[in-house]
């Protein structure tokens, strides 16, 4: 097994995981199977628990697991599963440790952070480095190992000191690191400054860890002088050292690293380079290409709790990406925080009520995420009516879903007091209900989480063709209410349709509106499954309502349907939208994605 060490310097938030990632992938493009693993060194046993404005969204892994963010990069970028394992964090490190005290495994010894806590963590690693995740039988041939935080942490101390260790034990060609360091430029001067990743590569060396490459963050491609600066103060080749610099999308980084050809000195401080191959990115080409050259828009408004934050809903923004690229459209995000839509906020503020109104009346489309807690509910149950009654596609999904069937309850029903237990325990109308399993005193991986199975009820529906007419679908998880079974009934009899629902066939999965363009609800999160070029089939409905390609696409997947690993289908339509007279949009674009102000980063 080699190894291959992602650190950062200087700053947090510089890309240590689409750079992990990108690694990972230009070395499965070499021909090598490769595996990862992310380190957070918080105390929390895993991420689950976090608000998303603190650390982003949870990502959810088919076995359940509520992990960093990161490993969604990884999974959209190696088209892996991963499993819970993968995501090493103080707390399963210092849990672990304290079990085996607990039952007596370490004889009476004091146990310490050298040697107990640092074997664990390196037994950890090993272990998880040899879990195939790509569906094949045996251990990856390469483990890229991003440690979350920078170099002088005093949280990340013993996974310094372990990592050291590790790389004693397994040897120098078994062991590569690259540190992502940044290399600001002065807008006084103009001048690329080299201090700061001096330091933070002084600092790591200092800690026992030498690196091998040097990945450099800057806004511009680094000057040969400056490379040379820093080859000499941090005794590192100038050939190893690679420039991250600003690029239109993050498709672009594999391709930037392969074009600095930092895959070769990857291989040769691996001892690889008579087994690799020469890195096959064709298609990863046309596609960052593609997504650059797209001009024909497609808006969805996201109204939801956390839009302070994009990377609250990054594996949302990721879908989406994903399918406006496959219907040939760009993508523009308009973020539009639910309670701006609310008449208290028209009251209190009444610029931010007029402004998430035009944005909500501009929308090609509208999709309400998962969420938790009653701030922004009946702003987001005011969407969903808008664009039922409007005829605008509309997705929702987990809290969304639920929302959907809260609005048709109170405006078809006439139940006005309909509600979730979540948000009044006392409504007489409970449309959506705490689940029986579910636990009131423990938060922590006590939700109805991970990949589970849905049985389409219905044939004749959007949601079933848009899977390609299978019978069943798995999809992963994160909820502890329900839609009440026990209105189902009146609500099918009003005109909504439950089209997909558990083995039990008492758990509501999927509900669709039959008369509406693209009126669709999950109680699952089909984003964790959505990859470049296998976009995930509910966000490709609404992008593909949304810019006026559904029937092409129904019509598509009726006559021959193409099976891809998610279990989705993709879309290529006939004409190609060339940007010739390419102008930012005024909203802002980052990633390939155009938003409204709030940004966007992986």
């Amino acid at each position: 097994m080699k190894y291959v060490l992602v650190t950062g310097g200087v700053v947090s938030g510089l890309g240590k995981g689409v750079t992990a990632s990108s690694i990972g992938l230009i070395l499965k493009a070499c021909g090598l199977r490769v595996t990862s693993i992310k380190i957070d060194p918080y105390l929390n046993t895993d991420a689950g628990t976090m608000s998303p404005f603190e650390h982003g969204e949870v990502f959810v892994l088919d076995d359940g697991g509520e992990v960093d963010l990161d490993l969604g990069n990884y999974e959209r970028f190696l088209d892996i599963k991963m499993t819970s394992d993968n995501n090493i964090t103080t707390g399963k490190i210092y849990q672990s440790v304290i079990d085996k005290e607990r039952r007596g495994d370490y004889l009476g010894r004091t146990v310490q952070v050298v040697p107990h806590i640092t074997d664990a963590i390196q037994e950890w690693i090993e272990r998880v480095a040899a879990i195939p995740v790509d569906g094949k039988e045996g251990p990856a041939d390469v483990c890229v190992i991003e440690l979350g935080g920078t170099i002088g942490d005093i949280e990340s101390m013993p996974f310094i000191e372990a990592l050291g260790q590790f790389s004693y034990r397994v040897g120098a060609g078994n062991f590569c690191l690259i540190h992502v360091s940044l290399v600001p430029v002065l807008s006084v001067v103009g001048e690329q400054k080299t201090k700061p990743t001096q330091h933070s590569v002084r600092g790591l060396r200092s800690q026992g860890l030498m690196p091998n490459i040097l990945a450099c963050r800057s806004t511009t491609e680094l000057d040969e002088n400056v490379k040379d600066k820093l080859s000499r103060f941090c005794h590192v080749p100038a050939e190893n050292i690679i420039t991250l610099y600003d690029v239109s999308n993050i498709w672009r980084i594999p391709l930037l690293l392969k074009e600095q050809k930092a895959h070769e000195s990857i291989l040769k401080v691996l001892n690889l380079l008579g087994v690799a191959r020469k890195p096959v990115l064709g298609e990863w080409k046309s596609r960052a290409q593609l997504c650059d050259m797209l001009h024909e828009p497609v808006r969805v408004a996201m109204v939801g709790k956390y839009t302070g934050l994009s990377d609250s809903y990054l594996s949302v923004l990721k879908a989406l990406l994903h399918a406006s690229v496959a219907c040939q459209r760009k993508l523009i995000v308009d973020w539009i925080p639910a309670s701006d839509l609310e008449d208290e906020t028209a009251n209190e503020n009444p610029d931010a009520y007029k402004a998430a109104w035009n944005l909500l009346k501009g929308a090609d489309g509208v999709l309400v995420p998962g969420g938790f807690g009653d701030r922004g509910v009946e702003g987001k149950i005011i969407a969903a009516k808008y664009a039922r009654e409007r005829r605008i596609p509309y997705l929702g999904i987990c809290l969304g879903m639920q929302i959907a069937v809260i609005e048709f309850a109170r405006s078809v029903l006439g139940l006005e007091d309909a509600n979730s237990t979540e948000f009044d325990p006392n409504t007489e109308n409970p449309c959506v209900i705490f689940m029986p399993e579910g636990s009131k005193t423990h938060m922590g991986g006590t939700m109805r989480l991970g990949s589970r199975r849905t049985y389409f009820q219905v044939t004749d529906c959007k949601s079933a063709k848009l899977y390609g007419n299978r019978s069943f679908i798995d999809e992963r998880h994160r909820h502890r209410y329900e839609v009440n079974p026990e209105m189902v009934a009146q609500l099918e009899q009003a005109g909504l349709s439950f089209t997909g629902k558990d083995e039990s066939g008492q758990r509501m999965e999927i509900v669709e509106l039959p008369t509406h363009p693209y009126f669709v609800g999950v109680q699952f999160h089909p984003e964790f499954k959505s990859r470049p070029g296998k976009p995930s089939a509910l966000f490709l409905g609404l992008i593909a309502a949304a810019s006026g390609q559904m029937d092409g696409l129904l019509k598509k997947e009726s006559t021959k349907t193409s099976r891809l690993g998610n279990g989705t289908s993709s879309i290529t339509t006939a004409r190609r939208y060339v940007n010739v007279n390419s102008k930012k949009n005024v909203n802002g674009s980052l990633d390939g994605i155009y938003t409204n102000g709030n940004g966007l980063h992986a």
